[in-house]
């Protein structure tokens, strides 16, 4: 007998929804089948859409900017996850420049994690290297981790890898095989003039930036090799010159991240009396480029949030370069992206982002043998009215959105039944 099963249900299989029953036992998927089989616990679903358990690659709980952290931790975070669908998500461990340190930074994360609602674990983080990179490397995957960040900007608070780092870093990651993420800005095009206003962010982090240094990675990928993983595209300019030069290593080697805010707003929020919140990086982008980013969804290979969440009073009333850049939004990732592009974009919030990473085998597909990480989606025309972070807002309040999550089941437990959020019991994925 399985332990549940979950039927008369619309299964995401193959690029298509199916109708088919999943049969749970232990913490896997067992069977899928179209029969009816004994069960300890029978959940009729009624033609719902039952979806795999979503990953959001690119989340910063409990992040450190020195004066203050972002204000949700891995409880807060995770709760929203749960909310959003998101079965397993990635963090970062604090940006490092040697070997030592990068252990220390793995250590202190993991005190961080108190409770989690979903499963998790981290990317490693490098800046201004001060050490052997290969030494750097053998360490970060004696700890089992297998994803290195990179930031080509930030030089003002010494997290700015330079070109010559970056290049044998590829090497690194062709011959050890982990993937490199890069936060993408050239550093010399950025501004950060102590007059600006929150709505001066554009000239102070032009467009420009970040398709000027996307084209030279990309040609470094191209030369030298590795695998890069270009975090937060923000512009479709920067798109559609990628593909035009390297059609051939577009996520193949070099895979391309959007987040759901570069589909849904534009720079014009900032013009708002409340423009302030809008304040992120890289920032929001015009129309024009918003609009050639939808146009080109096909081409992003996964969307993840950069959750980074602040509360109002964070950024009221400071010049730009005090405002701390990052908003929320993992709640309510999948409901903006499903309701802006449908099925095109369940792929790229779970198996695509799974292949990349070999922890990720048993996550972001419903199928015999993975885990029973599972989302009942229940169709129908609604608002997004409230949020379950520690934050005093959401930009995604009062947004449509095409449906709502039910149910919610990890390992084949209830981490969230008819909307109820149960207890914790996430694990750091090893």
């Amino acid at each position: 007998m399985y332990d549940k099963a979950i039927i008369n249900g619309k299964i995401w299989q193959d690029q298509a929804f199916k109708a088919l029953n999943v049969y749970v036992k232990d913490d896997c998927i067992h069977k899928i089948s179209s029969h009816l089989y004994d069960a300890k616990e029978t959940i009729d679903v009624q033609n719902q859409y039952v979806l795999p358990g979503l990953i959001d690659p690119h989340v910063h709980f409990h992040l450190d900017l020195g004066k203050l952290h972002s204000r949700d931790n891995f409880t807060s975070g995770s709760k929203q996850a749960a909310y959003g669908g998101i079965s397993a998500y990635i963090d970062f461990l604090d940006p490092v420049d040697d070997v030592d340190a990068l252990v220390e930074a793995y250590k202190r994360r993991q005190k961080e994690v108190k409770s989690s609602y979903v499963d998790y674990f981290f990317h490693a983080a490098i800046k201004e290297p001060k050490c052997d990179l290969e030494a750097f490397v053998k360490q970060m995957l004696d700890l089992n981790i297998h994803s290195l960040k990179l930031f080509t900007t930030y030089s003002e608070s010494h997290r700015r890898t330079e070109d010559h780092h970056i290049i044998e870093l590829l090497k690194l990651s062709e011959k050890y095989q982990f993937l490199l993420l890069a936060h993408i800005e050239d550093d010399d095009a950025i501004r950060l003039n102590p007059k600006y206003h929150f709505r001066d962010l554009l000239k102070s982090r032009p467009s420009i930036a970040e398709e000027k240094k996307a084209m030279k990675l990309a040609a470094y990928v191209k030369e030298y090799g590795g695998y890069l993983y270009m975090v937060h595209l923000s512009s479709g300019n920067t798109l559609k010159r990628l593909k035009e030069s390297f059609p051939d290593i577009i996520n193949k080697k070099f895979f391309i991240e959007s987040c759901p805010h570069y589909f849904t707003f534009t720079h014009d929020f900032l013009d708002r009396n409340d423009g302030y919140l809008y304040t992120l990086a890289p920032p929001l982008r015009t129309r024009k480029e918003r609009t050639l980013l939808k146009d080109q969804i096909d081409d992003i290979y996964a969307i993840g949030t950069d959750h980074c969440a602040f509360n109002k009073s964070d950024k009221f009333d400071k010049p730009l370069i005090e405002i701390p850049l990052g908003i929320g939004g993992i709640e309510f990732s999948f409901d903006i992206m499903f309701s802006l592009f449908g099925q095109k974009i369940i792929n790229k919030m779970s198996k695509n982002i799974a292949k990349l990473y070999e922890k990720l085998s048993a996550y972001g597909a419903i199928k015999e043998g993975n885990l029973a990480n599972l989302v009942i989606y229940q169709m129908t025309d609604t608002l997004i009215d409230e949020h379950h972070g520690d934050t005093d807002y959401t930009l995604y309040q009062g947004m449509q959105k095409k449906g709502y999550l039910r149910h919610h089941l990890l390992r084949g437990q209830f981490v969230i039944k008819d909307k109820q959020l149960k207890s914790p019991f996430g694990k750091e994925i090893q």
